[in-house]
């Protein structure tokens, strides 16, 4: 008996991470591939049953996996952040909010004959949208900046507002109608706002003391942590009933915002945890879907997403961004980009169930109604955003910047060179010192690791199209060359051997061939030698009486050639596994020391070298 549950059980997780990774493959949302999966193995295919399955455990298995997801978006918030947020995301958070909710709400009671206090609830299910489907769509939409931040934004915050909505409404329906039932659901109203903030500031400042004072050993601190968050959300819902999402809510945001508390190994161990938690989930509630109630809902279904899709979502958009700078374009690509995600599809299944035992078994047709929701919205939206943006000119033009793993001087010359010529360019570096250098010369820099969960998070892309690893460490540079191969692409990936006995040593990590940027022959420590004795970097403009060959006689092993730049303005990087043979016409960005690239080549080129050597 225990073997096909344990068998079940690991089927979840290895489907799981299947669709996680063919997801990230096909840089589309991982929601997708997981409704897909679960509604394969459940109502089609009739393979995982999960009621049978977890049984009474259900429940609560949904309820803490809510609370660990949302837990983890809040560790995100921090005051400083939400202080600099332009008020359009403030009004689509309130005021914007209850224009989904109402318009949802009117939908499925015109539309699906639902009793108005299920309505109510429906459209409470309906206002969040999430990262977890907001982020991998911007990955492949790449709009503006404006559109991009307001989006995610958006996403993080109005999570835990849309499941306090519905635990208001879920109090207003349990209680009775009426004015007593609106007495009622202000007074857990109330409560719950007092539980959840005086439970959930409290835990966080005792869980941000034990973290700044060592009151735990390190290896203690996340599985700690979950515990806490476990704790407190248990003992909130026994005090005040369904307080517990808004504690660990206010929990995680008091956290993230106390001073001098480190949480990075705990958002990344948090983030890794909800990524298990929202696959599980997803595969698992879809399996729950039943043909059956999708039949009863009818076309009216789909009518309900038609409001959601073409009123809903642009009502509010209109209402949130009026009088802003915004441009028409980037407001009508807000208005289409609306994905519903994990926290509605949770919430749902979460009342739906609370609901039919209390006595509601029409709450039964909220999920499948929910799921069709999120379905349609996903992919209508993952089908259609990326055209639509650069039909309205609102998509970030070719990406021309480099992300520049490594802060150090040769990366700074390099991205300052780059600057100059209209390359946009982001240095990231571990070390304090190289980016503050970096700062100080007007460089854009990332403070961390470029191949660090942190940086999956907070490093924004935007405009980035090609990779330079300069870092002085080779096993850094060979693993952000296979870290960022799905982003850039193999043909936009460079990075240098960090020394001369790395080229040859068989200890050395190697460098994947064709990605050696600047020639097998160059290395860090040889342009750190030059840039030692004096080095600049000069451009040099090829003519017919001086190519490209005359060039490298002249300067041979005396200048180290690293750009060309074509009579289009389209930059090459030259190494040897991408054969570009600059022309006439072409100019050269070389490292060449100042007393040797002196000395007169032709009238020409020397004048031109001059006039474009770098302040």
């Amino acid at each position: 008996m225990e073997e096909p549950v344990v068998l079940s059980i690991a089927g979840i997780g290895v489907l799981a991470i299947a669709c996680q990774w063919f997801a990230w493959w096909v840089k589309l949302p991982a929601i997708l591939f997981l409704l897909l999966a679960g509604i394969l193995t459940g109502p089609v295919l009739g393979l995982l049953h999960p009621d049978d399955l977890f049984g009474e455990l259900l429940f609560p298995f949904v309820s803490l996996s809510v609370a660990v997801i949302l837990f983890e978006g809040s560790l995100t918030l921090k005051f400083s952040d939400i202080a600099g947020l332009e008020r359009v995301v403030q009004r689509m958070v309130t005021s914007g909010l209850l224009v989904t909710w109402a318009v949802a709400a009117m939908a499925a009671y015109l539309l699906l004959d639902f009793p108005p206090e299920l309505a109510l609830l429906f459209g409470a299910f309906i206002v969040v949208t999430g990262p977890t489907v907001i982020v991998p769509l911007l990955r492949t939409v790449r709009p503006t900046a404006h559109v991009a931040n307001i989006l995610r934004w958006e996403g993080i915050v109005i999570d835990p507002i849309g499941a306090l909505l519905a635990v208001l409404v879920f109090e207003f329906i349990i209680s009775g109608q009426g004015g007593e039932a609106i007495g009622h659901t202000l007074a857990s109203f109330a409560r719950i706002i007092g539980v959840g903030v005086v439970f959930g500031i409290l835990s966080g400042q005792f869980l941000g003391l034990a973290l700044r004072n060592h009151w735990l050993p390190e290896f203690l601190h996340n599985v700690a942590t979950l515990a806490l968050v476990f704790a407190v959300f248990a003992v909130s819902n026994a005090v005040e009933a369904e307080a517990g999402l808004l504690t660990v809510t206010v929990m995680g945001i008091r956290l993230a915002n106390m001073r001098a508390v480190s949480i990075e190994h705990i958002l990344d161990f948090k983030e890794s945890l909800s990524v298990v938690l929202i696959s599980a989930l997803f595969i698992i509630l879809a399996a729950r879907i039943d043909f059956a109630q999708l039949h009863t809902l009818g076309w009216g279904a789909l009518g309900v997403l038609a409001v959601i899709q073409f009123i809903a979502r642009p009502v509010k958009i209109a209402l949130a961004t009026w009088g802003s700078s915004l441009r028409w374009q980037e407001r009508a690509l807000l208005a289409w980009i609306g994905p519903r995600g994990i926290v509605a599809a949770a919430v749902a299944a979460l009342f739906s169930l609370k609901l039919q035992a209390a006595g509601y078994p029409e709450a039964e047709l909220l999920v499948p109604l929910t799921f069709l929701v999120i379905i349609g919205t996903v992919v209508l939206q993952s089908g259609t955003a990326g055209l639509l943006a650069r039909g309205l000119g609102v998509a970030e033009p070719e990406a021309r910047g480099f992300l520049i793993v490594g802060a150090n001087p040769v990366a700074r010359v390099i991205a300052a060179a780059l600057q100059k010529r209209g390359y946009h360019s982001v240095l990231c570096d571990t070390t304090w010192a190289n980016v503050s250098a970096a700062r100080m010369h007007g460089l854009n820099t990332f403070y961390g690791s470029a191949v660090s969960e942190y940086a999956d998070r907070r490093l924004d892309l935007v405009g980035l199209g090609r990779l330079l690893a300069l870092s002085p460490q080779q096993e850094l540079n060979v693993l952000a060359v296979h870290r960022y191969r799905r982003e850039f692409g193999d043909s936009q990936l460079f990075a240098l051997h960090a020394s001369e006995a790395a080229v040859d040593s068989k200890q050395a990590t190697p460098l994947p061939a064709g990605y050696v940027a600047f020639g097998d022959d160059v290395s860090y420590e040889r342009l750190v030698n030059a840039l030692g004795k004096g080095a600049e970097i000069r451009e040099t403009t090829l003519t017919e009486s001086f190519d490209f060959d005359d060039y490298h006689r002249r300067y041979y092993k005396k200048a180290i050639p690293l750009f060309a730049i074509d009579p289009r303005e389209r930059l090459h990087i030259l190494n040897s596994g991408h054969k570009v043979i600059p022309a006439p016409g072409w100019t050269l960005l070389s490292l060449v020391v100042p007393e040797e690239a002196e000395q007169p080549v032709t009238e020409d080129a020397a004048s031109q070298a001059d006039a474009a050597k770098p302040d």
